[in-house]
């Protein structure tokens, strides 16, 4: 055996050598601090320290290459201090982390992009990688994990907004399209080019999809949200905005930490209970289904949600029983994970080709943005000096106690059987990538196994996974897809398929879609139905009398369920007034088609047929306004500068009338002025705003409401029409107001 370890050293050595060659950093094993008595885990399961700083920063989101590795994206520049100055700087990266070990703990790094702004996902997708930088959206060929080719995919994907509320999430699913969160467009690379085209915008960080397909995501201070129908379908009727189908609230917000937690509206009635305890999600966000297969089967396809400002990761248990998705709290009273440890703070989480969940951890003090955060929460987190906890950063994992993580298969060498077979892994995201990775061998010989799997078992989304290739390997016809939708019991594949039969209708066919269809309403299965109202519009397009009726006919059976009068508006796009003048519909969807047909009159779209890009909220655009015109004297913190302003913290004139401050924007002041009881001996003038052409009054109002927020004790609100009449409030003499004329007027009358 001695003779052995020489042998071994060499082998280790020249490990050690190949992978500082390709570009690795050796770390050696983390000494971060990471107590597991900081935190209460389900029951069952195990948490473990995956990565750590100084290994990586910032971590917001991830996900995995081929090989098993971790591609992280930092977002090093968001809010850098309290008074989130800096957040421009190039300081973001993406690295690759690797188990070069195969302890389970990351111990390799390399950098794959730097000096980007304010990165907020990535996904490995078609071969490269798509990621954000700045406003940009960008996709990059990986040539021995270094960048190649770059495409702009799209040059505005998340402009305007603060960081907090722009486009993020880039996941592909199981329909082959990539979606976000926060935006309103979804992407595909078809034939060599990307298409762009609208989707509903939903949530705010995060997203994440089931085994049908279905969305969910969330916003901060909604726990859990999600459609109950699949993406595009309730929304082919530009002139019609479903308020049912889409967007519904699934679960409750109640959220139950285990410490007193500081969270930015604490000071308001009900948002602490009478320990201290917040009572509902104030920042909930990075939301996943779990597909992973590696945990017991009560767990599988629960929602988690990630609650940083509470130190928590949330288990919702949804149920699928009927048309309208629903969730529960998994355990009353109770979180999937709590922790004590006020900086780890989960922002996104992700199913793993090894089936355990990965947690991203970007374990830091500050998590409001300058635009919102409270002078109430700016004091506790200076208090407890969270806003010194930057830099750092956590990748943790889940595990079940119970069950096996499964091996991450060798996609290099993975077969076209190789990968078909792993479309009925209990994995998710192993049939996920094994989808697309069919997709892009383009191998025709998978044709034949694909589409008997499109006609069978459907428990794990198989039969939807196997349509969706044929459907990226361009091997649908009219004929296959007629064969699957015959041959299949699942109406959950069935679903997806009259979808994707759409695209063939002919006059030619109608006489095989109206027998096709009358085998289907055969069936009187809801899920079909639903999904039929939807797929009609192009055969009622190619012969109104023979599917009008049919659409008639569902219709008059679910006439007062709200989800299939949307589906019908949806399905009858440009054909509502031969639909009202021919088929007698019930008040509901009569309802629908009159107010649909009045939109169109007007040419009035839903909003994500002409809004192009996210535009920044009032309070963001009055942080902005703040820094260009008030912040160079004031200071970015509002303590103002030595002989150039005063301070803004403490002062009467923002916690007194909000009149009397615009007619000081407006104006200008001159002279010396008392603020907080100090006399301040001005050198200059306060530029008046009255004749900047470019600051309207919706902008003072902005301005306002922004320093209301960050530097009153108690905000105050402003309108358009109050900035306007203080246009009108000239003072006398030279125009510009003294302190003289501020406390003698009465700005309120």
């Amino acid at each position: 055996m001695a003779r052995r370890r020489p042998f071994k050293l060499v082998i280790a050595l020249l490990t050690l050598f190949s992978a500082l060659l390709a570009g690795f950093q050796f770390i050696p094993s983390h000494s971060t601090r990471f107590s597991l008595a900081d935190y209460q885990v389900e029951e069952g399961f195990k948490l473990s320290l995956v990565a750590a700083e100084p290994m990586l920063r910032a971590p917001v989101g991830l996900d995995f290459d081929n090989k098993g590795r971790m591609w992280v994206v930092e977002m090093v520049g968001y809010m850098p201090n309290l008074e989130g100055v800096g957040e421009e700087e190039p300081n973001g990266r993406i690295v690759i982390l690797e188990d070069g070990n195969k302890d389970g703990v990351a111990d390799r790094s390399k950098v794959f992009l730097d000096k980007l702004v304010l990165p907020r996902s990535v996904a490995h997708v078609y071969g490269g990688l798509l990621y954000v930088d700045g406003p940009k959206l960008w996709f990059v060929e990986i040539v021995n994990d270094k960048p190649g080719k770059k495409t702009l995919v799209d040059p505005i994907y998340a402009e305007g907004g603060n960081v907090e509320h722009t486009s993020n999430g880039l996941m592909m699913n199981v329909d082959n399209w990539i979606y976000n969160a926060n935006y309103n467009f979804r992407y595909q690379l078809r034939n060599g080019k990307w298409i762009k085209e609208p989707t509903t915008s939903r949530g705010q960080w995060g997203i994440t999809h089931d085994n049908f397909g279905r969305l969910y995501y969330n916003n901060n201070s909604t726990n859990l949200q999600g459609d109950y129908v699949l993406p595009n379908r309730v929304i082919r009727n530009k002139y019609f905005k479903p308020t049912f189908a889409e967007h519904q609230r699934l679960a409750s917000n109640r959220v139950y930490p285990i410490h007193q937690t500081s969270v930015n509206r604490g000071y308001q009635p009900g948002v602490l209970d009478e320990k201290g305890m917040l009572r509902e999600v104030t920042a909930s966000c990075g939301p996943l289904v779990y597909r992973g297969g590696a945990f017991p089967d009560a767990y599988n396809q629960n929602a988690f949600v990630c609650v940083p400002e509470a130190n928590l990761i949330k288990r919702n248990i949804l149920d699928f029983s009927s048309l309208q998705t629903k969730a529960r709290q998994a355990t009353e009273g109770k979180e999937f994970i709590a922790s004590t440890d006020e900086g780890f703070r989960p922002v996104n989480l992700f199913n793993g080709p090894d089936g355990a969940m990965y947690v991203v951890d970007m374990h830091r003090g500050i998590i409001q943005h300058k635009a919102y955060i409270s002078q109430y929460l700016t004091a506790q987190l200076s208090d407890k000096k969270l806003d010194t906890l930057q830099n750092a950063g956590r990748i943790l994992k889940i595990t079940s106690t119970t069950a096996k993580l499964n091996a991450v298969p060798d996609f290099a060498k993975a077969t076209t059987k190789d990968l078909i077979a792993l479309l009925s892994h209990p994995n998710g995201w192993l049939r996920d990538r094994a989808q697309q990775l069919l997709i892009q061998k383009k191998d025709l010989t998978a044709v034949s196994p694909l589409l008997a799997l499109a006609k069978g078992e459907n428990e794990l989304g198989t039969a939807i996974h196997a349509l969706y290739v044929l459907e990226g390997i361009n091997a649908l016809t009219f004929e296959r897809l007629t064969g699957i939708i015959n041959e299949s019991k699942q109406p959950q594949t069935i679903a997806h398929a009259v979808g994707l039969l759409e695209r063939f209708a002919t006059k030619e066919r109608v006489g095989a879609m109206k027998l096709l269809v009358a085998n289907l309403l055969a069936q009187k299965d809801e899920t079909i139905d639903l999904y039929l109202s939807m797929a009609l519009n192009g055969w009622v397009n190619v012969s109104e009398t023979t599917f009008l009726p049919v659409l008639s006919s569902i219709e008059k059976k679910y006439a007062t369920q709200r989800i299939f009068g949307e589906a019908l508006t949806s399905g009858l796009a440009g054909k509502e007034e031969q639909y009202l003048a021919s088929m007698n519909p019930g008040d509901l969807l009569k309802n629908n088609l009159t107010a649909t047909i009045g939109k169109r009159q007007k040419n009035e779209m839903n909003p994500i047929y002409v809004v192009q890009k996210n535009e920044a909220d009032n309070r963001t655009k009055g942080l902005k306004l703040y820094r260009s015109i008030c912040g160079t004297c004031h200071g970015a913190d509002g303590k103002g500068i030595q002989d150039l302003a005063p301070p803004l913290k403490g002062s009467e004139y923002i916690d007194g009338s909000m009149k009397r401050l615009a007619a000081i924007i407006l104006h200008g002041v001159s002279g010396p002025i008392h603020v907080d009881g100090k006399l301040y001996q001005l050198n200059n003038e306060m530029p008046a705003l009255i004749n900047n052409k470019d600051i309207s009054d919706a902008d003072i109002a902005d301005i306002i409401r922004f320093t209301q927020n960050a530097f009153a004790k108690q905000g105050k609100g402003i309108s358009e029409a109050d900035v306007k009449k203080m246009r009108a409030m000239k003072p006398a003499g030279n125009g510009v107001f003294t302190e003289k004329q501020l406390l003698e007027t009465d700005f309120d009358k």
